[in-house]
C-alpha cells in the first residue's frame, strides 16, 4: 500500500466464532483498522461491522450470553453491515432450525446448509452486478436465499448452468450487503472494497494496488 493514504476508519468483525481472521486481514489490507467485536462496548465509535460466517445457532446462543444482541440489532438498524455465510442467516428475516430468533433486519428467507453439508462444499462463478466479469463464491454449508422482499435488491447471482437455474447468492438493503459465501476465502477483494466505499463511504486503495495476506504469501 505504499504511496496510498491510509485510512483511520474503524470497522468491527463480529469474533465470537467463525471464520472471523481472515475477513480482519481483508479490511487491514485495504487499509482500514478491524476491531474484533467481543462485548456490546466493543461496537463504539465504529464505521461499520462484518457478521462472518460460521455456525449460526452458536452465533445466535453467544449474542445473548455476551449480551450483544440488543446493541447489534441497534448497530445493523442505522451503519453498514457486510454479513457473509452464516452472518447473512443472523440477518434474515426468516431462516430454519434455529434455537432463537434471528435479528431480522434483511427482509429476506434462507433455508440454512441449502447447498448440502461440510462435504459439499464447492467453489464456483458468481455474477456479481457492480464488477464486470465472473468472481469466485466458495460455498461451505451455505444458506440459500428462498425469498427476496422489498426494498432487498439481488446484486449476486449464481449463473444458470448444468440444469441449475439463476439464483441469488448477494442481496443488498440499504447500507447492508449480505452473500451466501465467503469472499474472505479466495484473497478477491471486490466485495469488501465496494462494501466499504460504496455502503459505508471509506476510502479505500486502487483495485491494482491491493492484496489479500493469502495473495501475498
Amino acid at each position: 500500500m505504499d504511496g496510498e493514504p491510509v485510512s483511520r476508519a474503524r470497522v468491527g468483525v463480529l469474533s465470537l466464532q467463525g471464520d472471523f481472521a481472515l475477513h480482519a486481514a481483508a479490511l487491514q489490507t485495504l487499509g482500514i483498522e478491524p476491531v474484533r467485536v467481543t462485548l456490546p462496548e466493543h461496537l463504539d465509535g465504529l464505521e461499520a461491522l462484518v457478521l462472518p460466517g460460521g455456525e449460526s445457532s452458536t452465533m445466535l446462543r453467544l449474542l445473548e450470553s455476551t449480551g450483544l444482541r440488543a446493541p447489534l440489532e441497534r448497530f445493523v438498524a442505522g451503519k453498514p453491515v457486510l454479513a457473509t455465510c452464516a452472518g447473512l442467516i443472523l440477518l434474515a428475516r426468516e431462516a430454519d432450525r434455529l434455537p432463537l430468533p434471528t435479528l431480522g433486519a434483511l427482509d429476506i428467507k434462507v433455508v440454512r446448509n441449502g447447498y448440502g453439508r461440510q462435504i459439499h462444499s464447492f467453489s464456483g462463478p458468481v455474477e456479481f452486478a457492480p464488477s464486470p466479469g465472473p468472481v469466485n463464491g466458495v460455498f461451505i454449508r451455505a444458506p440459500r436465499i428462498l425469498e427476496v422482499g422489498k426494498g432487498v435488491t439481488v446484486v449476486a447471482h449464481r449463473p444458470a448452468g448444468e440444469g441449475a437455474a439463476r439464483e441469488p447468492v448477494g442481496v443488498q438493503a440499504g447500507r447492508i450487503l449480505g452473500l451466501a459465501f465467503h469472499p474472505e476465502l479466495t484473497g478477491d477483494l471486490r466485495f469488501h472494497r465496494w462494501f466499504l466505499s460504496e455502503l459505508a463511504g471509506l476510502a479505500v486503495p486502487r483495485a491494482e494496488s491491493s492484496r489479500t495476506s493469502s495473495e501475498a504469501a
